[in-house]
């Protein structure tokens, strides 16, 4: 077990360094915490506070507001975040506690989209519980500062609760993340900056740990968008499909159409593939959709990505 040398190590450091000024930092109200936790998975933090934090707060100033919303509407705001699994989810979780979040972790826990993690860090961050979180950051910490080549999950959250400052674990949770954002991070590291430097058991070779695993390259699937048109109007499908489901877009197939023309390629990376889209146009196509839109129209939906740079090419070559 440590002493408090480490710890108060910690909490000095945040008092001085930490990043008091995040918005998400400046509240006790689980709900924005809630929101901003699921933003940032997966998100820098620069691009939730430019471009999504507060107009999603704007339109859903609270979690009853978003459960009483369409889900339309909540994924129309998060259009551009990504991942929107993460929206369908936070609607989820919503409409499942009636708009009030629980305040213990088990039944935090047991929410849609909400992780262990996640229900620690809601319950540190607005109740001053004492608990531990593990989010990215955190774990490369741990693992350098136990010496830990092997990011295995069960072991972490032991190291976690061993080094938590339990009377100052709001404090201490955004400490970490912090240093793991700005000192110890995955290249170059500034081990000479970081309060846990003096008890840093991987200090002297911190590129070891965790041991990096070899990412396998992204493949790239090759598909076509159909391009419907019917008085003046486009053809799009809701998507029922894991990825982008309740997303509006184009019908994408396999296979090119016979006789068809192409009107260019949009391309979008996702996490897992990359993906390459034709742009397919025919007069004779007669491809079911669930609705015919106008440009303005097409606006006011909640679209991918690649559906929104399809939309773009579409309208900018008039």
């Amino acid at each position: 077990m440590f002493g408090l040398n480490v710890k108060e190590a910690i909490y000095a450091w945040y008092q001085k360094n930490g990043r008091h000024d995040l918005p998400w930092r400046q509240t006790n109200d689980a709900y924005k915490i809630y929101l901003s936790e699921i933003m940032l998975q997966q998100t820098q933090v620069k691009t939730v506070l430019e471009r999504f934090y507060f107009p999603f707060l704007e339109r859903f100033p609270t979690l009853q507001s978003v459960a009483v919303a369409p889900l339309d509407d909540v994924l129309k705001m998060w259009e551009g975040l990504g991942y929107y699994t993460r929206a369908r989810n936070l609607h989820h979780t919503a409409i499942t506690c009636n708009g009030v979040l629980p305040k213990r972790p088990e039944e935090l826990g047991g929410l849609k989209g909400i992780g262990k993690s996640t229900a620690h860090a809601i319950c540190a961050f607005a109740y001053h519980e004492a608990l531990p979180i593990l989010d990215a950051n955190v774990k490369r910490v741990l693992c350098r500062y136990f010496a830990l080549s092997v990011k295995d999950e069960k072991v972490l959250w032991e190291k976690a609760w061993e080094l938590l400052h339990v009377k100052h674990p709001y404090e201490h949770n955004q400490a970490m993340m912090d240093i793991g954002a700005f000192v110890c991070t995955p290249k170059n590291p500034n081990c000479l900056a970081c309060p846990l430097e003096l008890t840093c058991k991987g200090k002297n070779a911190p590129e070891n740990y965790p041991k990096t695993i070899k990412k396998a390259k992204v493949p790239t699937k090759k598909r076509f968008a159909l391009v419907i048109k019917k008085e003046g109007k486009l053809g799009l499908v809701q998507r029922k499909e894991r990825l982008l489901h309740g997303l509006w877009g184009f019908v994408q197939v396999d296979e090119k159409p016979k006789n068809a023309h192409s009107l260019g390629k949009v391309t979008h990376t996702y996490s897992h593939f990359k993906l390459e889209l034709e742009m397919i146009y025919d007069k004779a196509l007669h491809v079911k959709v669930d609705g015919y839109f106008t440009e303005d129209e097409i606006e006011n939906l909640a679209l991918s990505t690649v559906d929104k740079k399809i939309i773009q090419t579409l309208f900018s070559s008039k």
